[in-house]
């Protein structure tokens, strides 16, 4: 099983702007997948922001178990990362992130009252990797108007500030991956959920993992999507995704038949899943 890996030179230029810029802004929103929480951190972002106060915001929320949702939030908060689940398509208030961004950094705009500085706008910088969702949270947060606030300092051409509330301004960044994940897996999970194009990656490396997956941890939702017995289920993964290939009248086209799987359940045919658990983190 090959690695996969993606870092296009777009993504390192991402890294040197948001480099640029982390010292014009107050927070950092940084947005994982629910369905991976753990996948989606990107270690570069962490090591790029050290101690700059930031929030993480889980997206797909409604794509995700419900249940692990929960304890990531607990998770991250055990680790003092403040964390909270949205789902990109609902309604998404701007006050439930203003207040929050204002508890984190109360003390912060609690000393710059007291030194008669005026209130101004808190400036946020989103990142996070392709596909997380940033220009779908992006968009309801300022109301599909992405109006540009104005230059500042160290924003680089092609970026704009956009007001989300007359208390936050948003700085948005190109998604950004890392150059060599850590293991095999996390390569797996991203493709898996879509970070990744599929063109790098082989679908029926990713189709074995998420079939590997789903029986550990949600073989219901297999057994019913795909109508398979007690006899299916004792087959090696390898076998069970050429019983699939057949059943969808693929004959032995396996790749075929491992885009179909993968497209199932990034649409949410098989419901509602998190990859990353944790117990296993």
């Amino acid at each position: 099983m090959a690695t996969i890996q993606w870092f296009p030179g777009h993504m390192a230029k991402a890294i040197r702007q948001l480099e640029e810029n982390l010292h014009v802004v107050d927070i950092v929103f940084e947005l994982v997948d629910a369905r991976i929480p753990q996948a989606s951190r990107n270690p570069e972002i962490e090591r790029l922001i050290k101690e700059k106060p930031h929030l993480v915001i889980m997206t797909k929320s409604d794509l995700a178990d419900p249940e692990e949702t929960t304890n990531w939030i607990k998770a991250f908060k055990k680790q003092g990362l403040p964390a909270i689940a949205v789902d990109s398509k609902a309604n998404i208030t701007t006050k439930t992130i203003t207040r929050i961004t204002q508890s984190i950094l109360a003390d912060k705009l609690d000393n710059e009252l007291q030194k008669g500085l005026k209130e101004r706008p808190i400036r946020a910088i989103t990142v996070g990797i392709p596909n997380v969702g940033k220009s779908t949270l992006l968009n309801r947060l300022v109301n599909k108007r992405a109006a540009q606030v104005g230059d500042r300092p160290g924003v680089t051409k092609g970026q704009q500030w956009l007001r989300s509330s007359s208390k936050l301004q948003l700085l948005d960044t190109p998604g950004i991956l890392w150059p060599k994940f850590e293991d095999e897996r996390t390569g797996q999970a991203l493709a898996l959920t879509g970070a990744i194009k599929d063109q790098r990656f082989a679908s029926d490396d990713v189709a074995l993992f998420a079939l590997k997956f789903f029986r550990a941890y949600y073989e219901g939702a297999l057994r019913k999507r795909y109508k398979l017995t007690d006899d299916d289920l004792v087959l090696s993964d390898v076998d069970l995704l050429l019983k699939l290939t057949k059943q969808f009248g693929m004959k032995d086209d396996y790749d075929r038949a491992s885009d179909r799987l993968i497209l199932d359940i990034r649409k949410g045919k098989l419901g509602r899943y998190t990859v990353d658990r944790t117990e296993e983190e």
